[in-house]
């Protein structure tokens, strides 16, 4: 579990753009049990926890007297610098499910691609339930089962940790293999229009030459 401390913001707290120019981060921390809870937080502690733990594995909040369980649920980002300028924590209840979209990572090496065929990731994240203590960081997808071109794994066939139920459709294919269609090099053909404008202009200067020498 990760840690980040936190500070309540009240109505006379600065702006959101001033606390950013300090390297602080606004956010709101609620949930089903918690009142909504403006806060702040050092933005590099958090960038940190955002980079180590994701949205799927718990934070625990301090600072706010007892502390509160929660997952990341929303960060807003500059279009521009894609840094954090606001963050959505939302308290979770021990025993009480959620439902959260946990990262993918892929393992292995296959078979068909070795051979020359390509790797098409169709899901990068799955969408399961669980009690929030028991939410896995990531989920591992073996792609060494994929020997041959149009072989996949859908979402049921990946193995998820005890207490923790598929969300995603169990159909949904999550990877494949592909045969590589190589691209024919097209030949323009050539442009006669302009051969035969440039003879006729050979032939024009030709003429105007002739009549000018008698």
């Amino acid at each position: 579990m990760f840690t980040l401390a936190v500070e309540k913001r009240t109505k006379d707290s600065v702006s959101s753009a001033t606390l950013r120019r300090t390297s602080k981060l606004p956010g709101v921390v609620y949930g089903a049990h918690t009142e909504a809870t403006p806060i702040t937080i050092e933005m590099r502690a958090f960038e940190k926890v955002l980079r180590d733990a994701g949205e799927a594995t718990i934070v625990s909040l301090s600072g706010l007297g007892a502390a509160i369980p929660t997952l990341i649920h929303e960060v807003d980002l500059d279009p521009l610098t894609n840094q954090p300028r606001h963050v959505d924590f939302y308290a979770v209840t021990k025993g009480q499910k959620v439902e959260v979209a946990i990262p993918l990572v892929f393992i292995g090496e296959s078979p068909a691609v070795v051979a020359g065929a390509n790797l098409v990731k169709v899901l990068h994240e799955l969408e399961v339930e669980a009690d929030p203590m028991n939410l896995p960081h990531n989920i591992e997808v073996d792609i060494s089962v994929l020997v041959a071109v149009s072989d996949q794994i859908h979402a049921k066939d990946l193995i998820l940790p005890t207490g923790v139920d598929l969300v995603t459709e169990p159909e949904e294919v999550v990877v494949l293999i592909q045969e590589v269609v190589e691209e024919k090099e097209e030949v323009a053909p050539a442009d006669i229009s302009s051969i035969e404008v440039e003879e006729k202009g050979k032939e024009k200067t030709e003429e105007e030459t002739s009549e000018s020498q008698a």
